[in-house]
Parts: C-alpha cells; structure tokens; sequence
C-alpha cells in the first residue's frame, strides 16, 4: 500500500507527540472548552428523541448491510451517476485520484478550483498534489480557510481549527488574507461576527471567479446516483452550484442502497455532530441538469485502503463512520493531547481505528495509535452508528503485537514466565515471599518501567503476602 497517504507526513509516534502537546496550556484550554460546550450540547439534542437507540441500530444495520454488498451498490452506484450524465472514476489509491482530479482540471484549462470541506481530499492530500501541477485549491469552509491561511494541520473532523482561539484566527487572517487575495479589513477584531464578515468578503470574489469546485460527500445513494453534502456555512452550496465543472472524491464506503435510507441519517448525522435538530445545508445533486449548476461532473471513488479494512470481520465496523466527531468531542485522551499527534487528518478514537487500518501498522505512528486510548467506552456510547471503538482498539493492539518488536517480545516473555509460575503453587507462593522480604530494596522506579513510572506511582509491596496473612488470622 504504498500509495496509501492520511493526509500528514511523517510523524512521531503518540506518546511522543502527545508528551509534547499535554504541555502546551493554550491548546489544552482551546479543547477543554471546545469539546465540553459541543458535547453538551449535542447530549441535550440527542435526548430530544425518544427514539433515538432505534436510530442508533438502524445506521448500524444499513451500513453494515452495505458493507457486505458493497460490490453490488457501488456498480449499481455508477450505473445511475453515468445514466444522469456524471462520469465515474475509480481510484485504487492516493497518487491514482490526485492524478485524475489533476488531469481533469487541466482539461478545462484552469488553475484554481474552491472546495467544499472534504475529509476525502485531506486523506489523499490533494491541495499538495494540485500545487505540485500549478493548480490553485482555496478552501472555503471557515476552519478551513484558517487552517489553510495559517499553513496548518487540520485537528478535528468536524472543526479543524478547534486548537486556534480568536485571537490567533483574527492575527492569522490580518496576516496571511492579502497573499491569497483580498485581505482582512484594517483594524479586525475577534468577534466572530467580524472574523465571518472578513472570510465572507474574502471568499465571495473566489466563488464568483472559479470555474472548477471540488468536494467529497457524506453520503452516496446508489439507486439514484445522487450526492449528498452537509454543512453549516452555505459555501458547499456555492461551490456546488457556481462552478462550470464539479469534481467529488469520495471514499467507496460512503455508498447508502437507497433514497430512503437517508432518513436515518438526515436525523441522526446533525444531532451528533453540530448538534441541530436539522442540518442547515443540505444540498443533493443526482448528474448534471442543462442550464442549471455545473454542466460537467466527475465523481472519483476513492479506495486508498478501504478494501483492506472492509477485509477485517472486526475491523470493518469503523468503515461505518458518518464523520460525525461525537467520539472526539468525549475521548478524555484527544481532549489532553489534542488532533495533531495522532498524525492523521482522521485524529481521535476514529482516527485510531481507521488510519491504522488505512495506512497499516508498519510505521511507528500507526502502531501506537491503537494504544492511544484509556479503553473508557464513552466514544462507543456517542457514535450515532454503534462502531464499538474499544473492541477494534483491542484487536489492532493484538494485531501490532503480532508483529513483535522489543517491548513486545518482552512482555510477552514476562507473561510466559508468570503462566509458568502461576501453575506452581509452590512456586508461587516462594515468589511471593521473596518480593515481601525484599521490598526495601525494591526501586521506586525499576528499570524499563519509565513510561509507567513517569505518571504513576508502583503500589507498595505489603509486609507479607496474602495467602500468609489468611493462614495467620482466618485458619
């Protein structure tokens, strides 16, 4: 897989990312608050239904329904993009989608596209693979643009720039504005009204001027070859409809069987993200339409590692994902150590399912990542498509395991020992008698226990061990 890309270049692996960013107090401060007011608020529009687990389950069976035709509906998909007019691409990786898109902008003879926030298009790292052929790509959501404007790594699904305040948005913009086009107006505050106003009026001449727009999708109906893109902002709706030609790179997964299936998701998708009764944009488009939005539309079906996971029995849970966000906005890890250190554009409890099964688990990043996590459960409690995020953790981590490497030859050496000891009684229990007498001697922090140490203390050994404890007071 060696096309397979997740949107970041090399990285270190969690632990050492994370020791780094758990200090940084601004960034902390930024999460803490972000993901509580988020969390909150989308508990108290999830409790709005009463029905709401019988949503849960019905996402969870229409997905997994889908996975296991998924042949079946992505033909059946392409048929009915290519009968409404739509051109159907198929991308194995990375480097085969940024070629094509690459190659079909060039054959309008354009040099700069707008694009709706796209996860896809992060994944593949299109807007690095676009400069690279002297193409253009402007983001137009706002944490988009911001992360952009600042030459920075998006942190959060839902809000990229989640890890910047207002202060830091409002010195991005008055800095970086006037090199990508019209700058930010003089003496700029950072009042969100303000902020908005100056994206608006720096975005609005991009949308008038392009020719191209890229997307992704949230959701793909295959017996109508209709698309389907959620956002808060109306700049998906400008760039879907503006542009003379519409680009959408989409993971395979993302295919639903039917029109009617959307009705779950059309309630449970804005409840568990930005926590609306109803999304605001919710735009559909099914081919092209003579004299009524772009005339030229190409729909790039993205793999990039998805076959691999849709392969894995327990694995494949996490290709369900509806990119909601609900298990970042409660993992107590992602709200400490925040989305840049889980090296991925996917950061999170998500993120620590899916890269590593997207990019494998060869690289040091991706075979920490499935240890990124205190197994607490709050994230599979959230998802709004009940992907037990828990149970893949455990899998990948025996998975990585199985590949050895030092720490786990050791470790599984000392549990090779302790079976071996634990069988013999007599053994046992000599063993136990030994620690007792000798814990004096026994160091604070013992060697090759550090990254246990560090933030804990080792419990103290008692004075004797418990099986002669009840020998002496209960016999």
């Amino acid at each position: 897989m060696s096309g397979t890309f997740v949107g970041m270049p090399a990285f270190p692996p969690f632990p050492r990312a994370a020791h780094d960013a758990v200090r940084d107090t601004t960034l902390r401060g930024n999460l803490r608050h972000a993901t509580h007011t988020i969390r909150d608020k989308r508990a108290k529009a999830v409790a709005e239904l009463a029905d709401w687990q019988q949503l849960r389950e019905a996402g969870k069976r229409i997905k997994d329904d889908t996975l296991r035709h998924l042949d079946r509906y992505l033909v059946q998909l392409e048929e009915s993009v290519t009968a409404a007019g739509g051109t159907v691409h198929w991308a194995a990786d990375a480097d085969e989608a940024n070629r094509i898109v690459a190659d079909l902008i060039k054959a309008t003879g354009e040099t700069e596209v707008v694009k709706v926030k796209s996860m896809a298009t992060q994944e593949i790292g299109l807007n690095e693979a676009l400069a690279a052929e002297g193409i253009h790509a402007y983001e137009t959501d706002l944490a988009e643009l911001i992360v952009q404007l600042g030459d920075d790594r998006p942190s959060h699904i839902l809000v990229p720039a989640i890890h910047r305040n207002r202060g830091e948005i409002r010195d991005i913009f008055l800095e970086k504005m006037g090199s990508w086009g019209r700058p930010a107006p003089d003496g700029l505050t950072d009042t969100p009204a303000d902020l908005a106003e100056a994206a608006r009026l720096h975005l609005r001449e991009k949308f008038l001027r392009a020719k191209v727009g890229i997307s992704g999708a949230n959701f793909m109906v295959a017996e109508t070859g209709t698309l389907v893109v959620f956002e808060s902002e109306g700049n998906g709706r400008m760039c879907l409809t503006l542009p003379e030609t519409l680009i959408s790179v989409v993971g395979i997964e993302k295919v639903v069987p039917t029109w009617q299936d959307l009705e779950v998701f059309l309630q449970t998708l804005p409840r568990s993200s930005t926590a609306e009764r109803m999304n605001p944009y919710t735009s559909m488009w099914t081919g092209t339409a003579d004299g009524d939005g772009p005339q030229t539309f190409h729909l790039v079906l993205l793999d990039n590692g998805r076959t691999d996971a849709l392969a894995d029995d327990i694995g494949r849970q996490a290709l369900r994902c509806i990119r909601c966000s609900a298990c970042l906005n409660v993992c107590p890890v992602y709200e400490r150590a925040g989305g840049h250190a889980y090296g991925s554009v996917y950061p999170g409890p998500i993120g620590a399912i899916l890269t590593p099964q997207l990019r494998g688990t060869t690289s040091g990043i991706d075979a920490s990542l499935p240890y990124a996590s205190s197994l607490c459960g709050a994230c599979y409690e959230v998802c709004p498509v009940a992907i037990d995020i828990p149970e893949v953790l455990v899998h990948l981590r025996e998975k990585v395991a199985g590949q050895g490497g030092r720490g786990h030859r050791l470790e599984k050496a000392a549990m090779k020992a302790v079976g071996w000891a634990m069988d013999r009684p007599a053994v046992m229990a000599a063993g136990e008698r030994a620690m007792a007498r000798t814990r004096a001697l026994h160091p604070k922090r013992p060697p090759g226990a550090q990254a246990w140490t560090d933030s804990r203390d080792l419990p103290e050994l008692p004075e004797a061990p418990f099986r002669d404890w009840w020998k002496k007071n209960r016999t």
